[in-house]
């Protein structure tokens, strides 16, 4: 294959799996513990993901939020990898 046609590949691999990554720990993190939509339920749910670190509810919306990002540090390092053996 040409250098061009590995680069796609590779920018694609990267962002679906970045994309799955993402949308994976933020169900892993947030669903178990929000059964429905209300209020109530959200805030114990992100005071239960925060009672892992020790917190409340301030530190589970911090593992919530962190949950894409560390997604995106998945997809990219995919990409890097792929990049690399192009």
């Amino acid at each position: 294959m040409s250098e061009e046609t590995n680069s796609v590949i590779a920018v694609g691999t990267g962002s679906i799996a970045g994309g799955v990554a993402a949308v994976a720990s933020v169900l892993g993190a947030a669903a178990p513990t929000t059964v429905a939509l209300s209020g109530p339920a959200l805030t114990s749910g992100l005071a239960a993901v925060g009672g892992v670190l020790g917190g409340g509810m301030l530190a589970g919306i911090t593992v919530v939020a962190a949950a894409p990002v560390v997604g995106g540090v998945i997809g990219y390092g995919i990409y890097r990898t792929l990049i690399k053996h192009t």
